[in-house]
């Protein structure tokens, strides 16, 4: 028996030094807390004061069983290329052109003006049936001169493609509702462009409040492609979308994209891979194509716009968006103010005298048009837009007001963000 105890209580020693160096390891990799309790559980006191001793290690690298292959940590992360940056020279192109929408009921221009009667004469000629004087056609007011665009995406547009028409009334029309586009022609926006598109299809009102706009769902069919460029020569060029532009920003991209295609030299394993991308300023990336990928290049592109980094890596400014018409406010959560006491119009400040018990039926209730905005966590710290908007709810503003506090706020130096209007 006394053998058997010495055996269980070697074990018991063992499992315990395994544990606390499971426990020190727990605190290096900074893991759950549950996996700290679990290494007390089977090392006893040991392993969690092993736990509690060992400094935590913040590493900005993987670890050799995370990467797997030698990848640093921008290819693990969760923003594309493509999503924040597109290659220079590709962007939306608008098509235009003028039509007459028809089947209005009695909201469209009156026929007896002479801009929308020569336009109905002209299609009725072209249609076969003409007008032999335009007097013949004063009585009617059920069709409208429109203006109609398309908007084609930076991606360009192939033969037969579909993309939705925007329709406005250019002279006295009420309203579109009801009507039907004719089939019109869709040209660029300069007067000698050719014709691009087709257009014609019911037309679609979005907002009751403005009847003379609306839309045509997948009405404008494509007769011939609007291609953009990719390359120039054996580079391209990739521009940042507006609201991203920045120093970091670029080199980020830059860092992502070298991460992703330096593949070291099979012959030379010691020489370091010349980088493809370069940032040439906050705004674009230049980027040069292998001599290998250069007879296909397509490859190539489709790896450099899906290169991928973590979002941290960006550093991008607080920021304050605010819609005064809808109205809105969107922030970044890294929006920081400085101490600040807000008073408003329209709150009032109540006392109760001698003060009554407070009861769960009856509790005490009080209101103050002041409020101190202050951060929770350390002194030395500014407050966060999560500290206003929880002030902003102690008051019970409504949003206008919100905003104009804000942009008070902004013009005393308070807010420490920028702050976009719309």
């Amino acid at each position: 028996m006394a053998s058997l105890v010495r055996v269980l209580l070697r074990a018991w020693r063992r499992v315990g030094a395994g544990a606390a160096e499971l426990g020190a390891t727990i605190a290096r990799r900074r893991l759950a807390p549950a996996w700290v309790v679990a290494a007390s559980v089977l090392g006893g006191a040991h392993a969690l004061e092993a736990a509690a001793r060992a400094q935590p290690v913040i590493s900005t690298e993987p670890a050799a069983d995370e990467a797997g292959d030698e990848r640093s940590r921008f290819n693990r992360g969760d923003i594309t290329v493509q999503s924040i940056a597109r290659i220079e020279g590709q962007g939306d192109s608008v098509l235009r052109g003028v039509g007459i929408v028809v089947g209005l009921r009695g909201s469209g221009d009156p026929a007896s003006q002479l801009l929308i009667a020569r336009s109905l004469a002209r299609f009725y000629e072209q249609s076969g049936a003409p007008a032999a004087q335009l007097s013949e056609l004063a009585a009617g007011r059920n069709a409208g001169l429109v203006s109609i665009s398309v908007t084609v995406p930076e991606t360009g547009a192939a033969a037969d493609d579909r993309f939705d028409v925007f329709v406005s009334a250019s002279h006295s029309a009420t309203s579109l509702q009801g009507g039907r586009l004719l089939i019109a022609a869709l040209t660029g926006p300069l007067p000698s462009s050719p014709v691009f598109a087709f257009a014609e299809g019911p037309v679609i009102i979005e907002d009751p409040n403005f009847p003379t706009n609306g839309r045509i769902r997948g009405g404008a069919r494509m007769i011939q492609p609007v291609a953009m460029p990719v390359l120039d020569g054996d580079t391209f060029t990739l521009v940042l979308a507006p609201e991203l532009r920045g120093f970091p920003v670029t080199a980020a991209v830059s860092d992502a994209i070298n991460d992703q295609e330096q593949v070291p030299d099979p012959d030379n394993p010691q020489a370091s891979a010349p980088a493809v991308a370069r940032a040439l300023d906050d705004t674009r990336v230049r980027v040069q194509v292998p001599p290998h990928e250069r007879a296909s290049p397509s490859a190539f592109i489709a790896r450099v716009m899906t290169a991928s980094f973590s979002p941290s890596l960006l550093r991008l400014p607080a920021k304050l968006v605010i819609n005064e018409r809808v109205p809105s406010i969107v922030a970044t959560g890294n929006v920081e103010i400085s101490p600040v006491v807000i008073s408003h119009n329209g709150l009032t400040i109540q006392t109760v005298t001698p003060a009554p018990v407070p009861t769960p039926e009856a509790p005490i209730t009080s209101s103050t048009s002041w409020t101190p905005v202050q951060t929770t966590a350390r002194p030395s710290e500014r407050a966060r837009i999560e500290d206003l908007l929880q002030a902003f709810r102690r008051l019970d503003l409504p949003v206008q007001d919100q905003i104009a506090i804000i942009l008070q706020m902004h013009r005393a130096g308070r807010v420490h963000a920028q702050v976009v209007i719309e």
